[in-house]
């Protein structure tokens, strides 16, 4: 099953999903904000219902978190988590919050290898650093019992 990850920003809200065996995190699109905070957890809400139906199904939603360096709370931290539970309310899935320190600025050097334009790079930054949340998350979990490794 797939694991949809979110990098919430004030003007655009990055997506990224992984794939089948939600090993692997992959850019999805950018969602413009437009309208209200209720509409933008609608219109999610709506993606992940989508997402949920299809074949390859939806096990969980993954929602960067912002955090200091040091650990402590960001001036985003409270908006984020308002946004993440008013999310679970409307979802089907469990909402989980990553640690997304440094995620947009390990994007961009990524993206900076593959495409010199920096315009072009912009457009794709929210669902690189979505695409980086999200592959911190699956590499956290564990391995389910009897993948990989040696068993001598």
């Amino acid at each position: 099953m797939r694991v949809l990850g979110i990098d919430y920003g004030l003007r655009r809200v990055g997506l990224a999903l992984s794939d089948a065996t939600a090993t692997l995190a992959t850019p999805w699109r950018r969602l413009d904000r437009r309208g209200s905070e209720a509409d933008l957890v609608r219109e999610l809400a709506a993606e992940v219902a989508a997402l949920v139906a299809a074949e390859d199904g939806l096990e969980a939603v993954v929602v960067g978190w912002p955090r200091r360096l040091e650990g402590g709370d960001t001036d985003q931290t409270a908006r984020v988590e308002a946004f993440a539970r008013a999310l679970e309310a409307r979802v089907d899935v469990p909402v989980v919050l990553q640690d997304e320190r440094l995620s947009s600025h390990e994007a961009e050097m990524r993206l900076a290898t593959r495409e010199r334009d920096w315009r072009r790079r912009k457009e794709k930054l929210d669902a690189a650093a979505a695409a980086v949340i999200l592959q911190d998350y699956l590499d956290a979990r564990p391995a389910p019992a009897g993948a990989g490794g040696d068993e001598d």
